[in-house]
This record gives structure tokens, sequence and C-alpha cells, in this order.
């Protein structure tokens, strides 16, 4: 049984690069500069106004695993850290890479999977003219194929949702926000061009993921 955990970073595509009446569509509901500045924010979150910067993904079973990542510059030499490789690309190319290779697994794992990243996985594949090899938003409320952790720890909703850094320091696992980076720090390192910094991030989040994971599936599965 392969099970693999991935995860997602993504950031806003440039507001200029929309046409006067999407502007108009995403900024209806803004009455200020603060409501704007928000929603610009927000856009990472939805897959017409994002674009994915990394994709990494870890097998529970060997604690090996690959980052995906966008280098605009695509002059990073693909290099291996901590059992963990790493390979630079545009959107298009890290994508086609995640298919082929989530293609070989039994069963995979995210938290708040469901909610972000395969949906957007499958919407930005789509909108880049790339096939997806799984669908990756199966029946909800089995297991057997895609576990959400968030989905899992809130019993599907019934209880509050916290993120993966409250999980992990409710659970005794080490925070993948412990180095200092932090999901709204995607953006601002992008622009720098610290794609390597972004792709040890999505690193981290694996790594806490599958601690996680681990402590779901010995405790909280049944």
């Amino acid at each position: 049984m392969k099970t693999v955990i991935f995860d997602i970073e993504t950031i806003p595509q440039d507001f200029g690069s929309f046409d006067d009446t999407q502007k108009q569509y995403l900024l209806k509901f803004a009455n200020s500069r603060k409501d704007e500045k928000k929603v610009k924010e927000q856009m990472a979150l939805w897959a017409p106004t994002n674009k994915i910067v990394a994709i990494g993904m870890l097998s529970v079973e060997s604690e090996k695993g690959v980052v995906y990542y966008h280098d605009n510059n695509k002059k990073t030499e693909d290099f291996e850290e901590g059992n963990i490789k790493y390979y630079c690309g545009s959107e298009k190319e890290i994508l086609e890479k995640f298919w082929k290779a989530i293609a070989h697994a039994n069963k995979f794992v995210t938290f708040n999977g469901r909610g972000f990243d395969c949906p957007v996985l499958m919407l930005r594949s789509a909108m880049l003219k790339v096939k997806p090899s799984k669908n990756l938003v199966p029946y909800r409320y089995s297991t057997d194929q895609h576990i959400d952790l968030l989905e899992q720890l809130t019993f599907y909703s019934a209880a509050r949702k916290f993120n993966l850094d409250f999980y992990c320091k409710a659970f005794g696992i080490k925070s993948p926000k412990s180095g200092g980076v932090t999901g709204h720090d995607v953006k601002p390192l992008f622009e720098s061009g610290e794609y390597e910094k972004i792709a040890r991030y999505c690193a981290g989040d694996l790594w806490a993921t599958r601690e996680l994971y681990l402590r779901w599936r010995e405790y909280m599965s049944f």
C-alpha cells in the first residue's frame, strides 16, 4: 500500500493581468482599500486567480519525497536534502510531474486538501491543459482513497477548525511554522526570488502532516 502526502503553495496572479470586468467582479463587495487588499490576498486561494508555485509529495512508508517548485528564472539546479528531492519548472511542468507521480499512489493524505489543494490542482491543470491522472475529490465520507486530516479532526465540520500549526502544537508535533516562514510569506518570497525557501517550507508541511496522520491513524482511525 503506497500512501502519499501532498501539499501545495500558491500565490495570487497579478491583479493587473485581469480585464476590467474581472476586476469589478472581484472587488464588487470591497468598500475600502482595506477590503481591496484583503481580496487581492484571498486570490491565492482560488484557482481562477492563483498560481501554484510548489507541489510537495511524501511517501508515508518510505519517508522519501519530492517538491516540484516554480522558478521564474529557471536557473536553479535540482538538488536533494533530507530525503526530499527538489525539482524546478514552470507551473505546467510541475503539474505534469505531479500527475505522473500521484498516479502510482493507492491512498493520499492532505490537510484541508478537499477544500483547497485538490480542487486547485484539478482546476489549474484543466486551465493549463494538463490531464489529471486521478480524481482527487472522491466521495467525501470515505477514507479509502483520500484522508483529509482537517475533515477527520473536525469530524466533518462538527467541531471547530484549527490550522495545521495549531493542531501540530496541540498534538506535540513540530510545527512547519517554527522555521519562521508561514503561508503569508510565500508571495513576498516568490517576488524576491527565494524559490528554494518556498520549496523547503512546503517540505516542512509534508513532514508535519505525516506526523499528524500517523497520530490520527493510530488513535482515531476505526
